[in-house]
């Protein structure tokens, strides 16, 4: 317990502007490097807000990504513990591997791009339009992944296909979760917003190539991050 003790007790200042995800990755490191040992429980979140000069609420958002993630588990009145050094293998959530979605999403979220661009309502513009004005203005992680399937769940929408809305509407808990941790572990969140507005350009301009390949380009760059995560092949 020496090394959890000595860990506990560096205070490590967060200046970053997430301070979510530096948490997230110092605590995630500690376990990687066996500072938390498995089988250890963690400080509690008072403890944890103190080292880091946060609030608890911070520490409780970085907290639930290590156990989506499957590095912790949290036991109702005991507290959370160490149970894995490495990512657990359903980083999607739920039914879905992060495998699972990386290999589907682009056989339904291009072609739902391009077709959104043709068959797109006014009023579906407005709301993708608001979405991306929100997204671009949102702090708050869990905020901002709702948002982000959302979005994606409006474009499904307006292709006019009942099949793409009908799958993307089935994952997007997963989407959601998975968003979350690529936020946390890699800080995407000024990228994709990028990359949304630029699939919104292209929407809004009735232009179905230009959708298809804005739409394309991010589900690549989602992939890099995703396989960027600390996992082993057989996870992924």
């Amino acid at each position: 317990m020496r090394d959890m003790d000595s860990w506990l007790s560096e205070k490590n200042e967060i200046n970053r502007r997430n301070a979510a995800e530096a948490v997230f990755e110092d605590i995630r490191t500690a376990i990687v490097d066996q500072k938390l040992p498995l089988g250890s429980r963690l400080p509690s979140e008072v403890q944890l807000a103190e080292r880091y000069g946060i609030s608890r609420a911070i520490v409780r958002e970085a907290l639930r990504s290590l156990q989506t993630l499957g590095f912790t588990q949290t036991r109702t009145g005991r507290g959370t513990f160490v149970v894995s050094e490495s990512p657990a293998r359903q980083l999607g959530g739920g039914a879905y591997s992060a495998r699972d979605l990386m290999e589907a999403r682009p056989c339904i979220e291009i072609p739902a791009a391009g077709w959104a661009a043709l068959r797109r309502s006014g009023e579906q513009l407005v709301r993708l339009t608001s979405l991306c004005d929100r997204m671009d203005k949102e702090e708050d992680v869990q905020k901002w992944v709702r948002m982000d399937a959302t979005f994606h769940g409006e474009i499904a929408e307006a292709s006019g296909n009942a099949i793409f809305r009908k799958v993307v509407a089935d994952v997007r808990g997963a989407l959601s979760t998975q968003s979350e941790l690529v936020e946390h572990v890699r800080g995407r969140r000024k990228a994709s917003n990028a990359e949304h507005r630029r699939i919104l350009e292209a929407i809004a301009a009735g232009s179905e190539q230009d959708a298809r390949a804005a739409m394309a380009e991010h589900l690549l760059e989602v992939k890099r991050s995703i396989i960027g995560l600390p996992m082993t092949d057989a996870q992924r």
